[in-house]
C-alpha cells in the first residue's frame, strides 16, 4: 500500500466561520485568484472534483474555470481547522495528527517585537548587532534594511503575523553556516515563549535587485506528542518526506526526506519516489503558492503555478494503481488579493483519490486531523487521539 499526501501551501478554499477573528472575514484564495485572472485553467483538478467543493460551504462561489463536474473522480470535501493560529507549523501539525490550543505565541508587530531580554541574548551569543525587531515582508525589510545590513553586519530579524523569528543575512556578510548557527541559536532561545518557527532568509544581489535564495531552513518547535509520521515509522511504515516537510516535523518520523526549494523539484521528487518507493507514505509541500506569490500578493503568479501543478497531478495519477491513495489538501489560506501580506484563515480544500473507485463527497471536515486518522486506518494502524476517517466514505 502506497499513499501520497500532497500538500498545497497556502491553497485555501473559502473563509473559515472564524475568519473575522483573524482579520480575514471574506478571504477566498482560490476564488478571488480565478477571479482576478479571468478564470482557472485545471483540467485534473476539476476531474477529480475541486469545483464541487464550494457547493458544500455555506456562502461560497464557484471558482470561475472550474465548475463542478457530474462525476468527480475523487472523493471532494473541505477541512476546518480547529487549532488556533494560521501558520504553516499548525496546519501540518494538525494534518499531522495535532491540536494546538493555545496556540503558539505571537510578537507584536511593532517595534520592538522582541523581548530585550531574547534580544541581549541574541547578541551576545552570536556576537553581531540586530536590525529590524519588528514585523515586515520580508521583501520589503530587505529593500529597507538591506544596505545597512551590508556596511554593519548586523543580523535582519523580523516577525510576522505568524509565530516566527525570522532571520536575513546575505551570503557575502553572514555566510550560510553561520546563518544556520544563529537560528539554532534563536530556536533554543525562543523555546520558552513557544514559537513556532525559527527561519533562515538567505540572500544575495546589491541594493534594489536582491534575491532571496533557495537555501531558507525552517527550525520548528518540538511537538509534545507523536504525528501520524511517527506513528506509521514506529509500526515499519516507511515514511518519506519532500520539500520543506523535515523542516515543519522537526525532522521527526521520517525513514527519507529530500528537502527541495521550489515546487518543480518537489514535484520531479514526488514523482521519483512515487516510481520507486512500493509502500508507505509519501508527503510533501509544494511551497511556492505560499512563498513566491501569496505573500507577494501575485495572483497572476498564483494562478499560473495552479496550472502547473495541475499539469503534474495528470502524470501523477498515470502512475498510480488501485492499490494507491492520493491526498491533495493545503495547510491554510494565503489570497494573493487580500489586504496585507499574511495567511489567511480559510477552509482547505480535501480530495481523495484511488484509481477505479468513483468519488463521493466528504462533507465539511471538523478538523485537519481526518488525515491523519485516515492514514492510520489506511495503513491498519490503531485510531489516533481525534480526527475521524474519511476512506469509508471515500
Amino acid at each position: 500500500m502506497k499513499a501520497i499526501t500532497i500538500i498545497l501551501d497556502s491553497v485555501g478554499i473559502g473563509a473559515a466561520p472564524d475568519a473575522g477573528d483573524y482579520h480575514d472575514a471574506g478571504a477566498a484564495t482560490l476564488r478571488h485568484c480565478a477571479e482576478r485572472v479571468g478564470g482557472l485553467r485545471l483540467p485534473t483538478l476539476q476531474r477529480l472534483g475541486l469545483g464541487n467543493i464550494p457547493a458544500l460551504l455555506p456562502g461560497e462561489a464557484p471558482i470561475p474555470g472550474v465548475p463542478p463536474v457530474p462525476q468527480p473522480a475523487a472523493s471532494y470535501g473541505a477541512m476546518r481547522e480547529v487549532s488556533e493560529g494560521k501558520d504553516t507549523i499548525t496546519g501540518h501539525w494538525e494534518i499531522g495528527g495535532l491540536l494546538m490550543r493555545p496556540g503558539f505565541h505571537l510578537f507584536p508587530p511593532g517595534y520592538p517585537s522582541f523581548p530585550a531580554d531574547l534580544v541581549a541574548a541574541f547578541t551576545r551569543c552570536t556576537g553581531r548587532g540586530l536590525l529590524g525587531n519588528k514585523a515586515a515582508s520580508g521583501t520589503a525589510i530587505l529593500e529597507e534594511l538591506g544596505p545597512e545590513h551590508l556596511r554593519a553586519g548586523a543580523w535582519i530579524a523580523y516577525t510576522s503575523g505568524d509565530s516566527v523569528f525570522q532571520l536575513a543575512a546575505h551570503n557575502d556578510v553572514i555566510p550560510l553556516a553561520e546563518l544556520y548557527r544563529g537560528c539554532e541559536i534563536a530556536r533554543e532561545l525562543c523555546n520558552p515563549l513557544r514559537i513556532g518557527r525559527v527561519i533562515a532568509r538567505p540572500f544575495v544581489g546589491r541594493p534594489g535587485a536582491w534575491i532571496r535564495t533557495e537555501d531558507r531552513r525552517d527550525y520548528a518547535y518540538q511537538p509534545g506528542e507523536a504525528t501520524v509520521l511517527e506513528r506509521l515509522q514506529q509500526a515499519g511504515v516507511p515514511v518519506y518526506g519532500v520539500g520543506k516537510i523535515e523542516d515543519i516535523f522537526a525532522q521527526r518520523g521520517l525513514t527519507e526526506s529530500v528537502h527541495t526549494g521550489n515546487n518543480h523539484t518537489s514535484q520531479a521528487q514526488v514523482l521519483a519516489f512515487t516510481r520507486a518507493k512500493q509502500d508507505g507514505l509519501i508527503i510533501a509541500n509544494f511551497i511556492d503558492f505560499d512563498m513566491l506569490y501569496g505573500h507577494r500578493r501575485d495572483a497572476p503568479g498564483f494562478a499560473a503555478a495552479l496550472e502547473q501543478t495541475d499539469d503534474f497531478l495528470r502524470g501523477l495519477l498515470a502512475l498510480l494503481t488501485a492499490d494507491d491513495l492520493l491526498l491533495i489538501t493545503a495547510d491554510h489560506g494565503n489570497d494573493p488579493t487580500f489586504r496585507g501580506t499574511d495567511h489567511t484563515r480559510e477552509y482547505v480544500p480535501l480530495l481523495a483519490y484511488q484509481a477505479g473507485r468513483p468519488g463521493r463527497p466528504l462533507g465539511i471536515r471538523q478538523g485537519f486531523f481526518d488525515v491523519a486518522q485516515s492514514l492510520a486506518a489506511c495503513f491498519g494502524l490503531p485510531p489516533l487521539p481525534r480526527g475521524v476517517s474519511f476512506l469509508s466514505d471515500a
